[in-house]
């Protein structure tokens, strides 16, 4: 007798450890740091985490109220009570009550979502664009119109430390960064709507800094866009989020956001950086011809 009542008593409390172990850790999770969805520096980021976690507390409030209502008719009508089982099969108004309701939450949530997206693929009136042509394991960006362009790839520091016959000198905890470093950066300037093309060279690839809230793959033969507009000066670090083949994780970005004067100067450095390159190749060049 004892044990059968010890068992009946273990049973409800196992129902209601899961049903709170099923509610409590989405609101104790979701806000620790680095779990959330980084709510970004662009306008279509904000949009994004906004949309998320909006469609995260109707979860929230659904999952509360279906659990608890499970909870208390478990404990309410449980067989220890002598609670007799109803006998009707259905109910029209209540049925129909439970179709609407989730047909207007699904309404409710699309309409944002909707309006998201059409932002996402607006590629209209953008102020600056980029070509972004992916290859095993660097990015080539070509700032169009500017007569500027690199190649960037993962910094001498982080790329020393990651190979095992170099560690002895380059212990990886002490790099900053590590693997996430580049040795040229994407300049962009803030409030400016940045179109970047792009494009691979050999397989798949893609663009993904998670702050700027896109993600897009650099397909060979095609051009895909994506466009960001950054808000707040700084550094934002990604890498291509497409299993490019070996050395995947060794494929970093950099995008570093800086005020339109201080953006202009960057583009000055470069182009004089350009003709300096230039200049030193023809000058290679008339030199062999000499020599034949």
């Amino acid at each position: 007798m004892f044990k059968a009542k010890f068992s009946g008593v273990m049973r409800r409390l196992s129902c209601l450890a899961l049903a709170a172990g099923l509610m409590i850790p989405g609101t104790a999770f979701a806000f620790r740091e680095g779990i959330n969805l980084p709510e970004g520096v662009t306008s279509i980021s904000s949009d994004i985490y906004g949309l998320h976690m909006l469609i995260f507390w109707i979860v929230v409030v659904i999952g509360v109220l279906v659990f608890g209502a499970m909870i208390i008719s478990i404990f309410l009508h449980r067989k220890s009570r002598g609670v007799k089982p109803a006998t009707f099969h259905h109910n029209t108004t209540v049925e129909v009550i439970w179709t609407a309701i989730p047909f207007l939450i699904l309404v409710g949530m699309a309409i944002p979502a909707s309006q998201a997206l059409i932002e996402i693929e607006d590629y209209r009136d953008y102020d600056m664009s980029i070509t972004v042509t992916a290859s095993q394991w660097q990015w080539h960006y070509e700032y169009r119109g500017e007569d500027v362009a690199f190649y960037s790839r993962l910094d001498a520091k982080s790329n020393a430390a990651r190979q095992l016959r170099d560690r002895r000198t380059v212990d990886p905890e002490e790099v900053d960064n590590y693997l996430l470093s580049v040795d040229n950066k994407v300049v962009v300037p803030v409030d400016q709507k940045v179109l970047l093309l792009l494009t691979a060279d050999d397989v798949i690839h893609a663009w993904w800094v998670p702050e700027l809230g896109g993600k897009k793959d650099a397909i060979p033969g095609f051009v895909n866009e994506m466009w960001f507009e950054i808000t707040e000066p700084g550094i934002y670090r990604g890498q291509c989020a497409e299993l490019c083949g070996r050395d995947h994780a060794f494929m970093p970005i950099v995008v570093k956001a800086v005020e339109q004067d201080e953006y202009e100067e960057w583009l000055e450095e470069q182009r004089e950086q350009t003709a300096d390159s230039g200049d030193a190749a023809d000058d290679q060049v008339t030199a062999l011809d000499v020599a034949r």
